[in-house]
């Protein structure tokens, strides 16, 4: 059984230029992530650990790979009427743009959400990390009579200029809001987070981008079309109109909109006890089921890494790295502080004689790797060096980008024998 009060609607997110170039070929929801991942896994299996099995993922850019992903990997009884359906942006004769913003995706899909019977939108972003019990959030909103529940994450004052922050009284009413305020301003926005939370410098409730909204309401609002994006529209003028409450979240919670968010998280997987753990069975990640050997691992020294399935790997050591699956990588080589995604297949010897391929799919022998993502497919050949780190200025090359350090090779890239990056 699942709560059939509840819709939930994934915003798939724009075009994703922060996270580029692992959004140059897919849409930001199907950024691969924790070696076997997606991004939507996350906001996908929150749902469907708290029990809220019917969901709407709305994307625009660069869909087919994401809409391969969820037809692979969610499929509900036949009996049930459960379901993760993707709604790209699509025109009408009503309608002849694309979405406009966040709230304009919505709107424009309202027609397939209220064929649903339910009572309550649970509105989620597709580009953060962390593990939530939504049935909890929606039992505030329904105990406090709230118009618009907003999930709030407590956050200090370097990290506050990041935010749509609000202001809340004693009782968790949302009483003001201000987008991504400077510093000079925050003394003015402080709220009470909490004894816990004070205590460590985190005075300010930004915006996790996670509404619970009454249906009626959200349909209401949705009538005006001059309104397109929830955090800069929406929400600013329902304040003080409705009654707008924030709900405090206090786990670990990410956004992992850019390159280096996205690299910090994944490398953070690979600590002891790692703020967002993979390994609770209460809070289980769900992604699609393949059908891979075990990793084979020969004279390697793995330290502080994780390691997915069905790798082929010889390196001399690899150290604070996330290496994704079917990854390959030769004698010699040392891996230090870098994200692999993998392949998406397997080289037979046939067809390597038969294309003359001269460098494999993977890394290849005696190469030195640090700060480096390694997008899916490409192929690095022998004495190959990459160093990234901040000595590097942002570029873009042909095969690889480089932002705030990181070295990015871009999908199916190629790197000749003795290149050297940084």
């Amino acid at each position: 059984m699942f709560n059939e009060k509840v819709l939930s609607v994934i915003l798939g997110g724009g075009q994703g230029t922060r996270l580029y170039p692992l959004t140059g070929s897919r849409s930001k929801p199907a950024v691969p992530i924790a070696g076997k991942y997606r991004l939507v896994d996350i906001p996908i299996s929150n749902c469907i650990n708290s029990n809220i099995k019917r969901m709407y993922v709305l994307t625009q850019f660069n869909s087919a790979s994401l809409n391969r992903h969820i037809k692979n990997t969610y499929h509900f009884s036949f009996f049930s009427s459960a379901f993760v359906d993707i709604l790209a942006a699509e025109q009408t004769p009503d309608n002849k743009t694309w979405y406009q913003g966040t709230a304009d995706a919505v709107r424009q899909g309202m027609h397939h959400f209220l064929k649903n019977e339910f009572d309550y939108f649970l509105i989620l972003s597709g580009d953060q990390l962390y593990h939530m019990d939504y049935n909890l959030m929606v039992k505030q909103h329904i105990d406090t009579g709230a118009d618009i529940t907003i999930g709030t994450v407590p956050v200090n004052a370097k990290e506050a200029p990041g935010f749509g922050i609000m202001k809340t009284d004693a009782t968790n009413n949302i009483t003001s809001f201000i987008e991504k305020p400077n510093s000079g301003l925050l003394p003015e926005w402080t709220s009470p987070t909490g004894a816990e939370m004070e205590a460590e410098g985190r005075h300010y409730l930004g915006s996790m981008g996670i509404y619970v909204f009454n249906r009626q309401l959200l349909v209401d609002l949705m009538a005006d079309k001059s309104t397109v994006d929830f955090g800069k529209e929406i929400i600013p003028q329902a304040i003080g109109k409705r009654k707008v409450c924030s709900y405090q979240f206090e786990g670990y919670w990410t956004d992992i909109g850019n390159i280096e968010s996205f690299f910090e998280a994944n490398i953070g997987l690979t600590d002891d006890l790692p703020k967002f753990n993979l390994y609770d069975v209460a809070q289980r990640v769900y992604t699609r089921a393949r059908i891979l050997p075990t990793s084979k691992i020969s004279g390697t020294s793995l330290v502080k890494s994780v390691v997915a399935e069905g790798c082929i790997i010889k390196a001399d050591k690899i150290e604070s790295s996330v290496i994704g699956i079917r990854s390959r990588i030769g004698k010699g080589s040392v891996i230090t502080k870098t994200y692999m995604m993998g392949t998406d297949f397997y080289e037979s010897l046939e067809e390597i004689e038969k294309r003359n391929i001269s460098i494999l799919a993977g890394i290849g022998e005696n190469c030195k790797i640090t700060n480096t993502i390694i997008e899916k497919n490409c192929r690095i050949g022998d004495n190959v060096t990459i160093n990234g780190g901040e000595h590097l200025e942002d570029q873009e090359t042909e095969s690889y980008v480089v932002k705030e350090g990181i070295v990015v090779l871009k999908k199916e890239a190629v790197i000749p024998h003795g290149t050297v990056i940084g």
